[in-house]
C-alpha cells in the first residue's frame, strides 16, 4: 500500500521549474481575439510547450489545426496538437498526423477521446479506427518521430475496471512510444504523489506531469469534476462558497489555492506543471510568477530584528 506521504521524488534532475499550458480552439472571432491575447501574455513565461485541445468527437479538427499552425508560425512557443481516436478511421487520423508533420509540428498529445455523451458515456471504437490511445501512439510513431504526451489519471479514469487496470493502460501507452504523461486535474496533491509512487513501482519511468486547473467558475467545476471522476474536497466548497458571485475575490482565492497546491508538490521534488488555462492568462500568470519567485525573506528563519513596543 502506498504511504500517505511518499518519499520526495522528481521527474527532472536539474531542479528547474518547467511549465506548459493548454488552450482550446476558439469558436468565434471574439474568442479568437481573446485566445491570442492570452497566448501573447503567457509567451514571456517561456513554457516548454503549449497544447491545443481536440473536440471529443473530432469536431474541432480544423480549428485545432489552424490554431496549432498559427502558434508555430507567429510565436516562439512550441505547439502540441491534441489528437484522439474518436470519430475517424486510421487512414483519416494518419492523414491529420502527416499534415501536422509536414507543417513542422513535432509534438502530439495522443488521447483515446470521449464519446459525444461525455467521459462516462459508453465508448465504442470507430470501425476501422484506432481503438485506444496505445494504438494511436504506435501509429503516430510509424508516421514520424513525434514527441508524444498521453493522459494519466491520479484518481483513476471513470471507465477503468480498477486502479491497477488504469495503470496497466498507462504503461501500454508509454511502452508504445509516449515520452510523458500529463494528468487529469486534481485537488488533493497526495492523490498525485501516491499515484506517482504506484507508477514508479509498476516500472513506469517517464515523467508524469501534474495537470493544474485554476478555478474560474466553481459551480461549473463541480459539474465537470463529477463527470471525469475528480474529487472536490470539502475545503474547496468552504473556500469558494458564493464566490462565483464575486469574481474578483474568486480569482484571488483561485490563484492562491493553485499556487499552494504547486508549492506542496514542489516540496516533494515535482518540478514540472501543466496548466489548464481555459484561454485565460491572468490566473496562470499569477501562479507561475509565484512559483518562480525566490522564497520570501521571512521564510528562512525566525525574526531577529528589533521588536516594536506593544501598543497601549
Amino acid at each position: 500500500m502506498a504511504s500517505k506521504i511518499p518519499a520526495k521524488q522528481s521527474d527532472r534532475d536539474d531542479g528547474e521549474l518547467a511549465i506548459s499550458f493548454e488552450f482550446f480552439p476558439p469558436k468565434s472571432a471574439a474568442m479568437e481575439t481573446r485566445l491570442w491575447e492570452t497566448i501573447k501574455r503567457l509567451e514571456p513565461l517561456d513554457p516548454r510547450f503549449v497544447s491545443v485541445t481536440y473536440g471529443a468527437d473530432g469536431s474541432t479538427r480544423e480549428r485545432t489545426h489552424g490554431t496549432v499552425t498559427r502558434i508555430l508560425r507567429e510565436t516562439q512557443v512550441l505547439p502540441a496538437a491534441h489528437l484522439t481516436c474518436v470519430g475517424a478511421t486510421r487512414d483519416e487520423i494518419d492523414e491529420v498526423a502527416r499534415a501536422y508533420w509536414q507543417a513542422g509540428v513535432r509534438h502530439i498529445v495522443a488521447l483515446r477521446g470521449d464519446p459525444p455523451g461525455g467521459v462516462q458515456a459508453t465508448y465504442e471504437p470507430h470501425p476501422g479506427g484506432y481503438a485506444y490511445a496505445s494504438e494511436l501512439v504506435a501509429g503516430l510513431k510509424r508516421i514520424g518521430d513525434f514527441e508524444i504526451s498521453v493522459a494519466a489519471f491520479p484518481e483513476t479514469h471513470p471507465g477503468a475496471l480498477s486502479p491497477e487496470d488504469d495503470l496497466d493502460n498507462l504503461k501500454r501507452k508509454i511502452d508504445a512510444g509516449a515520452c510523458r504523461a500529463i494528468t487529469q486535474f486534481f485537488f488533493d496533491p497526495t492523490d498525485y504523489l501516491q499515484f506517482l509512487d504506484r507508477a514508479r513501482a509498476a516500472g513506469i519511468e517517464a515523467p508524469i506531469v501534474p495537470g493544474i486547473l485554476p478555478i474560474t467558475n466553481f459551480a461549473r467545476l463541480v459539474d465537470f469534476a463529477g463527470k471525469c471522476g475528480t474529487k472536490v474536497p470539502a475545503w474547496l466548497y468552504d473556500l469558494f462558497g458564493h464566490l462565483d458571485e464575486d469574481p474578483e475575490s474568486r480569482d484571488l482565492v483561485a490563484a492562491a489555492t493553485a499556487a499552494e497546491q504547486c508549492r506542496y508538490l514542489q516540496a516533494y521534488g515535482v518540478t514540472e506543471f501543466h496548466f489548464y488555462t481555459l484561454n485565460r492568462a491572468e490566473l496562470t500568470t499569477a501562479i507561475c510568477r509565484m512559483l518562480r519567485a525566490p522564497a520570501t525573506p521571512w521564510a528562512n528563519g525566525p525574526f531577529t530584528g528589533p521588536r516594536l513596543e506593544a501598543r497601549a
